[in-house]
């Protein structure tokens, strides 16, 4: 028997929308240089319009950030910072319903996602980064660390207020101040930010917002008064940030692109990988640098694997994304659409099988229904280069060397998934992937104490857990104690 779901459509009221938003700069919203508009992904209508930052806006940034490094937040007691860590959590917790749907319409993702992940995660790595603003000490990186000074953050789409608060939380912890650029298409849970952090009285210009498109973003990763560089993003930019970066010798941390293998062996209990599945690849519509878009499956299994992915995948509601009965949400622009759109086509023509569940898509808005390729070969475009959306590329493998074998041949090592019940293989597989991240029997997991980061094109360096703080401190091996870090 098919249940029927009924509309149940989060209200937009608990959002009050300005007609315009300035630059977040020195505690204070200012004027841009221009502006721009940035929409729904689900409906395409305008929702605001937006400052666009010139390099003479991201200058006033970075001077704003400086002056409150030098004269208040470096010299602030740990205890002290901790304390306004604390005070933005618990503003996040009380905001987290007007975060949450501000972030679905700026996105297009799933309210239950923004709901029950990225709202309630943001919270949890400000709490957590509070509470190591006054042990740096015994981090593990020396008896002195300190701050490096201001830090520039350029964050992507797909996670806007989680990103931030990955990139934020630890800076602020270790003593320095920001300036962050949110993504062109989602600058709106960032400016929301901006007012907690005026509602929990942060001092003027440790956190200082720009928004604007990719000239923006160079402007402020090449500026000369930025000491430390953090980006998440394509790899391709990836790549330009870090000639940038080597020329200037700032110090930079780079979370990329990724290409992510889900193994299924044999003996795997097949309706809880094929959940694994669905979450890996389907998430956020795909729009998970994360994603494990290969899926590889042991041969004597594959044709049962199949069968109840396809039943599951049949089951998934696309649509409105405030709806909390929908499974995937609106893809986040036209652009990346049509990205989606021509890779998938690839598969097509290099003679993959398309398969996707009759699925009715919206008539305005940007929508992929959910879909899967079998009969996909390692040289397929499908299986090689980042599709960044609901696409899910099938092969196979006989024993345990070739799952690895199949699993590394690619540029990218950011995270991947291994489905068993042997523990041993587990461990035998995982300590073989070249991968910065591997889930056991799980995925997409995700929690403030546990660092992530990639291998090869998908970056370096560590976000979260005491790992991630190395990246905003300057290691010394004696001197003074750093200004507030009162161990």
């Amino acid at each position: 028997m098919r249940f029927e779901y009924a509309p149940a459509p989060e209200s937009r009221s608990v959002v009050t929308l300005r007609d315009s938003y300035g630059l977040f700069i020195g505690g204070e919203f200012t004027a841009g240089s221009s502006a721009f508009k940035t929409i729904s992904p689900a409906t395409e209508e305008v929702l605001a319009e937006v400052a666009h930052a010139a390099p003479e806006d991201v200058d006033r940034a970075v001077a704003a950030a400086r002056q409150a490094y030098e004269r208040t937040w470096s010299a602030m007691p740990g205890r002290e910072r901790g304390k306004y860590l604390f005070r933005i959590a618990r503003v996040i917790q009380e905001r987290a319903r007007e975060l949450a749907v501000l972030e679905t319409m700026d996105n297009g993702k799933p309210i239950r996602e923004s709901r029950d992940v990225d709202v309630p995660l943001a919270a949890a790595h400000f709490f957590y980064h509070a509470g190591w603003a006054d042990k740096l000490g015994y981090a593990g990186f020396g008896p002195s660390p300190r701050p490096l000074g201001v830090v520039g953050q350029v964050i992507p789409w797909n996670f806007p207020l989680l990103m931030l608060a990955w990139k934020i939380a630890p800076a602020l912890a270790c003593g320095n101040t920001v300036v962050l650029k949110p993504a062109e298409t989602t600058p709106l849970t960032a400016l929301l930010f901006a007012e907690i952090c005026q509602q929990a009285g942060l001092p003027p210009g440790v956190v200082n917002i720009v928004t604007g498109d990719g000239a923006t973003g160079q402007a402020l990763v090449g500026h000369p008064g930025i000491d430390k560089v953090a980006f998440t993003g394509s790899t391709d930019v990836g790549r330009q940030i870090a000639r940038a970066c080597a020329v200037s010798g700032k110090r930079l941390t780079l979370e990329l692109g990724g290409k992510a293998a889900n193994v299924i062996f044999d003996d795997a209990p097949v309706d809880q990988a094929v959940e694994g599945i669905v979450n890996g690849i389907f998430f956020n519509q795909g729009h998970v640098c994360c994603a494990g878009s290969r899926l590889l499956v042991q041969e004597n299994i594959a044709d049962e694997v199949m069968s109840s992915l396809k039943r599951r995948m049949a089951t998934l509601r696309l649509g409105d994304p405030l709806d909390k009965n929908t499974d995937v949400g609106a893809i986040n622009s036209r652009a990346q659409l049509d990205r989606i759109t021509e890779l998938a086509s690839s598969g097509d023509l290099e003679g993959a099988q398309r398969w996707s569940a009759p699925c009715p898509l919206p008539g305005r808005g940007f929508w992929f229904p959910p879909t899967v390729f079998t009969g996909v070969s390692q040289a397929h475009r499908i299986a090689r280069e980042e599709i960044f959306g609901p696409v899910l590329s099938v092969l196979t493998f006989r024993t345990p060397a070739e799952a690895v074998e199949k699993a590394n041949n690619t540029p990218y090592g950011l995270s991947a998934g291994v489905w068993t019940e042997k523990g041993s293989l587990i461990l035998w597989v995982a300590s073989r992937l070249r991968a910065g991240v591997v889930w056991a029997n799980t995925f997409n997991r995700f929690d403030p104490a546990s660092p992530f980061g990639g291998y090869k094109e998908s970056g370096f360096g560590r976000e979260g857990g005491r790992h991630g703080l190395e990246g905003y401190l300057d290691v010394l091996a004696g001197g003074d104690v750093l200004a507030g870090g009162d161990v």
